[in-house]
């Protein structure tokens, strides 16, 4: 999930080291911390001139993710693993909120607390919308993680807690374990320009096979990707030549005909989605029941893009975020 721009929240000023500054936080050494709530408002969590911070003391869940392992029994002793499948990850992230009189504090707790519990409210569309949280190195790249509330914004209840100032650890619950690279990786495949047979001399284009190409996939879990296909095109395979894999789109199997020059299809691997340009569903373009939206392994994968009746314009264009296993 790409990292929602959006503007930073900027409390009342308060007493503070400065902000913006990066600060230890255990298994990860020096980073800058964030939380994108579901609104897209952008929470920094590693600068006490905020009016919070994280405790360094406290994170956890930012390793590799737990796996439930299906294995059976072997008649010689022991057992064969059979599958692994990861499962959801739980973070503990601890913060400590100040104010310089009552009111202010209590604004900003309330106002946290709000940007975390909003995860669990059911939207239009019948779903809860996770929020955000974003892990900044000094090199430059992050990583992000979806999450959900769970517990843990209540204070520690001790005596003078709760006047002007007063920690929680909050846990936050990631249906998927995997963090992702909050930069995409992209790859653009256009036909070439067609020209006459005769001239300048004899010449072939291909008009069916735009693509052979290998896609190297630098994470370490299976990424399903986006994937644009721009006119003209009659009908569209994407093959995943490793597997064998493959899904074939055909635009007149919706009763819109070819793809013009310069139309487009969008295809999603995860959840599975077929929409032409204007957002039409156009699922019952594929090939069912022989269709796979496959996903890219980890490492390099090699397959072919196959537009027939392609021309001047024609072109594919593959997007995805790597997917860790750690922060």
């Amino acid at each position: 999930m790409p990292l929602i721009a959006a503007p930073v929240v900027a409390p009342p000023p308060s007493p503070g080291p400065g902000g913006g500054i990066p600060v230890p936080l255990p298994g990860i050494g020096e980073a800058i911390a964030s939380y994108t709530d579901p609104t897209g408002t952008v929470w920094p969590l590693s600068d006490p001139g905020t009016g919070w911070f994280t405790l360094g003391e406290g994170v956890s869940g930012l390793g590799a993710a737990t796996y439930a392992l299906t294995t059976d029994a072997h008649p010689r002793g022991g057992a064969r693993l059979r599958h692994a499948q990861p499962q959801p990850r739980t973070i503990v992230w601890p913060l400590y909120v100040h104010g310089r009189t009552h009111t202010q504090f209590v604004e900003r707790w309330r106002a946290l607390a709000t940007a975390f519990t909003r995860t669990l409210r059911v939207g239009a569309d019948g779903r809860c919308t996770p929020g955000v949280l974003t892990i900044a190195r000094p090199d430059g790249t992050s990583r992000s993680v979806r999450v959900f509330y769970r517990e843990g914004f209540e204070g520690r209840g001790k005596r003078g807690s709760g006047l002007v100032s007063d920690a929680a650890a909050l846990s936050l619950w990631c249906e998927d374990p995997y963090w992702q690279d909050s930069a995409p990786v992209t790859m653009h495949r256009e036909a070439g320009t067609m020209g006459d047979f005769l001239d300048p001399f004899p010449s072939v284009s291909s008009s069916q096979v735009l693509g052979e190409t290998v896609v190297d996939n630098a994470g370490d879990a299976v990424v399903w990707p986006t994937w644009v296909i721009t006119g003209p095109a009659s009908q569209i395979t994407f093959t995943h030549e490793d597997t064998g894999d493959s899904f074939t789109l055909d635009p007149s199997a919706t009763g819109h005909g070819a793809l013009a020059a310069g139309e487009q299809i969008i295809v999603r691997t995860d959840p599975p989605q077929v929409r032409f340009q204007d957002g039409t569903n156009w699922f019952a373009a594929l090939d069912w029941p022989a269709a796979v939206l496959w996903g890219l392994d980890p490492g390099e994968n090699r397959v072919t893009f196959q537009l027939d009746g392609s021309g001047p314009g024609s072109a594919v264009d593959l997007t995805y975020f790597p997917r860790y296993e750690t922060a």
